[in-house]
């Protein structure tokens, strides 16, 4: 899709030959502050990124993703979400006219997006920046968008001594590569549970496990999920994601634990650091990631609107 916009600007979907542009917009505009920039990934999610470029010079870039998929048989209360995430070079960050333009691209992409998602749920359409991108926050509230939550970024130093914890005998913790579909359905069977209103989902699982050094942990009593969680490296950082405990056996030290296997496993590999999110209203995981040494490091502010 290439819309022509005047003599020398042009909004078209991002191609091959735009690496060496899109590093120096990336350049631009992580230089300025703490911005949220999306990195395009492999060929085929292109369709669903968007660039703008004036004089040969790359001026904005905007993609959009799925990111939560509803599952059936959940409330009719929850809803799908996509975000979007739209940057443009620092002296651009209030072209009204140019953030305009590209939003359009991306709202239309969205809403075919939306088409293949199940219908008896709502669509969100989300934006989630850095609380210093005080520009781009101010054109999506503009835009109609309102707070959907925050979250800090919380760092750990992987140089920092690692808590050594055990578990009860009768719980077996595993690193777990869910080979299958059969273990994946189990795994986000379970995982929908914890979070039934931002499920995960088999398509955002499936990109988690093409991450480099991805693994899952897991404890389990019998054959019975009752923890999990994630790690994998994200260029030269180490991730930790998806941290949960079920109902049942919460508050006995099992979040921590693996907290503590998921350091231990990302220092195993070399990394120095690593990180997580968790949102600023979560007081008790706060506390938790605090106790086994993460600190905050910056803020993140999301913004939806609903997607008709």
């Amino acid at each position: 899709m290439v819309s022509q916009l005047s003599t020398d600007m042009i909004i078209r979907n991002f191609q091959k030959e735009d690496f060496p542009l899109l590093g120096e917009l990336y350049q631009a505009v992580t230089a300025k502050e703490n911005a949220t920039f999306w990195w395009v990934s492999e060929e085929a999610n292109w369709c669903n990124v968007y660039c703008a470029f004036e004089n040969g010079k790359m001026i904005a870039k905007g993609q959009v993703s799925i990111i939560n998929t509803i599952p059936p048989g959940r409330s009719e209360e929850n809803k799908h979400s996509i975000f979007v995430n739209l940057k443009t070079l620092p002296e651009r960050d209030n072209d009204a006219d140019l953030l305009e333009k590209m939003y359009q691209h991306l709202l239309q992409r969205a809403l075919q997006l939306k088409e293949t998602l199940p219908g008896t749920y709502q669509t969100m359409l989300c934006v989630g920046n850095d609380s210093s991108e005080t520009a781009n926050n101010q054109f999506f509230t503009q835009m109609g968008y309102k707070h959907l939550n925050s979250l800090y970024q919380m760092k750990r130093d992987l140089l920092e001594p690692i808590p050594v914890l055990t578990l009860d005998e009768d719980f077996d913790f595993s690193y777990w590569k869910m080979e299958s579909p059969e273990e994946e359905k189990d795994y986000l069977n379970v995982e929908a549970t914890i979070w039934p209103d931002a499920p995960l989902g088999l398509e955002r699982l499936s990109e988690y496990k093409r991450k480099a050094l991805w693994t899952s942990m897991v404890i389990r009593h019998n054959d019975t999920i009752v923890a999990g969680s994630m790690a994998w490296r994200e260029e030269d950082e180490g991730v930790i994601e998806d941290v949960f405990v079920q109902e049942p056996w919460r508050k006995r030290g099992f979040a921590k634990f693996l907290l503590a296997k998921a350091l231990e496993y990302l220092k195993s590999h070399e990394l120095k650091s690593a990180y997580l999110m968790v949102e600023t209203t979560n007081l008790s995981a706060l506390s938790l990631y605090k106790s086994v040494g993460f600190e905050v490091e910056k803020e993140e502010i999301r913004y939806y609107t609903e997607l008709k």
